[in-house]
């Protein structure tokens, strides 16, 4: 197996490991850099400088893009800025290798259309970057849910807030491309995992309106305060679905909590743990997940798409999936814009 990856970043470097600890010694990783910055960053986020990532990974480099597409790898995987994604998969489809695009998918929906028609075309495996859907807390939600756990749904609220700057402590936040509109940036398509598995667990929304924008006093050009309330269709009857994404929040908060008639699923990220409330049984049960570690969720994220290429499973989520929640994104940055409900998203 040849992989190559464009862009060793942090997340680059994730997969990269990862990669490694998937397919042991029968891979061979090549990298695409652009900017070539010699900071190796761990799994904990700490990062050492002037490092030679060629020896250090024991990969080789290139700064020409076409020119590691010609050594013929089986599949790229996409971890540049969002802004880059769409430019360089259609690059890579065209070489008939298969796709891992972090996410988001895009900033827009320019040029996804026909990457789809390409990747259907050459039959190519794509999948896209959302791992929350390996979450075992979240998996369980959507078991509860399947189950009618809590019979029919009524409202649903969830919400993602980090204070941007601590994201990457070794880096200034005002280069990353979350803070830059030319890079692809902002809460609503960088913080999109609540959007993907609001649709996996809800649908697509009917219509939406949202508020917000860049409203702290972070250094960015793009929106770091989002809130959209949508309307989502469970079961034959309509529920409000609300999601809080920023970039300000200290401690960083993760959670989702939905009522139905009989009783409240809750489900808190940095506590890995699902609490279920019952009207039945008058009690809260807890479901925690002490063992998981973040970095779990990438590696069934890799061996899922190493099934996935050896035709023993199916994409969770591939391109055509990916744009739903993309679609959401733009939809209400449609709506901010123009302060209006938006009917068709």
């Amino acid at each position: 197996m040849k992989i190559l990856i464009a862009g060793l970043g942090s997340i680059g470097q994730r997969h990269l490991r990862n990669l490694r600890h998937v397919w042991g010694d029968n891979i061979e990783i090549l990298a695409y850099r652009s900017i070539g910055r010699n900071i190796k960053i761990s799994e904990d986020m700490t990062a050492q400088f002037d490092v030679d990532l060629e020896k250090a990974y024991n990969i080789k480099t290139f700064t020409d893009y076409t020119g590691a597409l010609e050594q013929n790898p089986d599949a790229v995987f996409i971890t540049c800025p969002t802004k880059l994604h769409i430019p360089m998969a259609l690059v890579a489809a065209k070489h008939n290798c298969h796709l891992f695009i972090e996410k988001p998918l895009s900033d827009s929906i320019e040029g996804v259309e026909e990457l789809i028609r390409i990747v259907e075309q050459k039959n190519l495996i794509t999948l896209v970057g959302y791992q929350l859907r390996f979450h075992p807390c979240l998996k369980l939600v959507h078991q509860l849910i399947g189950e009618k756990k809590i019979g029919q749904i009524l409202s649903v609220h969830s919400e993602f807030g980090e204070y941007l700057p601590d994201a990457h402590p070794y880096e200034d936040y005002r280069e990353g491309y979350a803070a830059r509109s030319d890079l692809g940036g902002g809460a609503l398509v960088s913080l999109s995992h609540e959007l993907d598995y609001s649709y996996w667990l809800f649908g697509m929304p009917q219509r939406l309106f949202a508020l917000g924008g860049k409203l702290s006093r972070l250094e960015m050009d793009v929106d770091d305060t989002d809130s959209i309330l949508m309307e989502c269709i469970v079961d034959g009857k309509s529920i409000p679905v609300h999601i809080h994404l920023d970039f300000v929040q200290r401690p960083p908060s993760r959670k989702c909590s939905i009522i139905g008639e009989g009783g409240e699923i809750f489900w808190d990220y940095y506590s890995n743990c699902v609490n279920l409330y019952t009207v039945e049984k008058a009690k809260w049960e807890s479901f925690q997940f002490d063992n998981f570690q973040r970095n779990d969720l990438f590696l069934a994220e890799i061996n899922h798409f190493a099934a996935c290429l050896e035709g023993k499973e199916t994409p969770a989520v591939d391109i055509s999936e990916g744009l739903k929640s993309l679609r959401i994104a733009l939809a209400a940055r449609r709506s901010l814009e123009s302060g209006l409900v938006v009917e068709e998203v």
